[in-house]
């Protein structure tokens, strides 16, 4: 029980610290990149520019708002269900819960956005591709699903990820 509070609280307070940074980031940017051109951080390669995102990931599905609180709060319970099952004291789980850790931060953050404002703020360009304009919480969610496909790819075997369906030893 005690690892399980220790466990949760270092998580959130991760979470916090990691929502705090994309929140203070978008802030910066609201102060300092709303209605300016966009400032070169590489030129021909690297942007700063403010944009309003109505939408969801890269712009998609404009205005569909309920949508995404809905999706938010699924992604949140499924985050909170698997860090919840994870083995304690077992450090091999140590990069699923990091990964989970990126995922939670960066949904929240987003989320924040949504709910204050009816949009998020992004401002990252990186345009030898014209990506879509992006910010630090969506590069928290980005990285952990890419992360997590590879964990499960490459490092979990099927077998050491049972505890998602098993029950719980009380």
């Amino acid at each position: 029980m005690k690892e399980n509070l220790k466990r949760w609280g270092i998580f959130l307070l991760l979470a916090l610290l990691l929502v705090g940074l994309d929140q203070f980031t978008k802030q910066l940017a609201v102060e300092h990149l709303m209605g300016a051109d966009r400032v070169p951080i590489i030129r021909n390669v690297l942007y700063l520019l403010y944009i309003e995102n109505r939408g969801a990931a890269f712009g998609s599905l404009q205005g569909a708002q309920i949508f995404f609180y809905i999706i938010t709060v699924v992604v949140l319970c499924g985050i909170v269900y698997v860090v919840h099952r994870i083995p304690q004291g077992d450090r091999h789980f140590l990069p699923l819960l990091l990964v989970c850790e990126l995922i939670f931060s960066g949904a929240i953050g987003n989320f924040i956005d949504r709910v204050r404002q009816q949009y998020v703020v992004d401002f990252i360009y990186f345009s030898p591709i014209d990506f879509p304009v992006f910010n630090v919480a969506d590069i928290y969610v980005t990285v952990g699903c890419a992360l997590m496909v590879v964990l499960f790819l490459f490092y979990y075997k099927d077998e050491e990820l049972g505890f998602l369906h098993r029950s719980k030893e009380v």
